[in-house]
């Protein structure tokens, strides 16, 4: 006789149609999201001191990134009628709601990023999976 299968985790108390739940997920969850965020937590910045905080991020990248998050609401983008332009982007609160839980992920993976690597080190020599249970039973 089967026994019955355990069904656990966030997903089952969301709607049938979680299909846009899981979009705001990898929306927030997008590496360059949880940067930005945590830069503008400090309050607002133009575009240039934007990318200047945000080690590896490219042009286009940035670009991308702030248009995506200006049409969420999680940021605004005001430009000032001044010679030379100036556009400067900021948190709305909705983006500030996420400042706890982003400050927590960059904390984690600051702190933990070594081992991390470690055990990916030890994977790559050896490897996943069954190959990787082999290595480590004990011999008879």
């Amino acid at each position: 006789m089967a026994t019955a299968r355990k069904i656990s985790g966030p997903c089952q108390a969301w709607p049938d149609d979680s299909a846009f739940i899981r979009e705001v997920l990898d929306r927030i969850g997008d590496k360059w999201t949880m940067l930005t965020i945590a830069t503008l937590s400090a309050g607002p910045l133009r575009y240039s001191d934007l990318q200047a905080s945000i080690r590896g991020i490219s042009q286009r990248m940035l670009t991308q990134t702030l248009k995506q998050l200006e049409r969420d609401g999680l940021i605004t983008r005001t430009a000032y009628a001044e010679v030379p332009p100036r556009v400067e982007y900021a948190l709305t609160d909705l983006g500030r709601s996420l400042i706890e839980a982003v400050t927590a992920m960059t904390r984690w993976a600051a702190a933990h990023h070594t081992e991390i690597a470690a055990n990916r080190e030890a994977s790559d020599l050896t490897g996943v999976g069954r190959a990787k249970a082999a290595a480590e039973a004990p011999a008879d």
